[in-house]
């Protein structure tokens, strides 16, 4: 079950030739492997940190910057970016569908880091750590049953 039906919007005919299909190995490890993705934008934002996490709405001011600079004004034609909408034959409308969860992810990122620095618990930690190695663990097992 998938709220936002992958299957079926990646293997539209303009999506088919960019979006790998969902059953793809790199796919299944794809989730496993974000934990660069989140190396990279803790390496780079580590020079921030005090813009973002000890001012007062620190977190609009992380998340205005992920919308602007990680979904609207990309470097390359991204899906549901300006150039993505200007350049790529992908119908805006199905750029469009991509915007909501990718405002809700940016969202949720900016939020929770910031609650997490200004209220640190032990057991956020844990349970962040624990949830990452279960993410990890699945995305392997998947790549490993698609590839035998």
């Amino acid at each position: 079950m998938n709220a936002f039906d992958y299957g079926s919007v990646f293997s539209s005919e303009n999506l088919v030739t960019f979006m790998k299909p969902i059953n793809s190995p790199w796919v299944a490890l794809g989730p496993g492997l974000q934990i660069f993705r989140g190396a990279i934008f803790a390496a780079v934002l580590w020079p921030f940190r005090t813009i973002f996490l000890n001012q007062e709405r620190g977190w609009l001011k992380l998340w205005m910057l992920f919308i602007g600079l990680s979904i609207l004004a990309t470097f390359g034609p991204a899906i549901g970016s300006i150039d993505g909408m200007i350049y790529t034959t992908i119908p805006i409308s199905k750029q469009l569908l991509f915007l909501p969860e990718l405002v809700i992810q940016s969202f949720l990122l900016s939020f929770l880091l910031f609650y997490w620095y200004k209220k640190p618990k032990r057991v956020f930690t844990i349970i962040s750590i624990l949830l990452a190695c279960i993410i990890i663990l699945l995305s392997i097992a998947g790549f490993l049953s698609l590839i035998m």
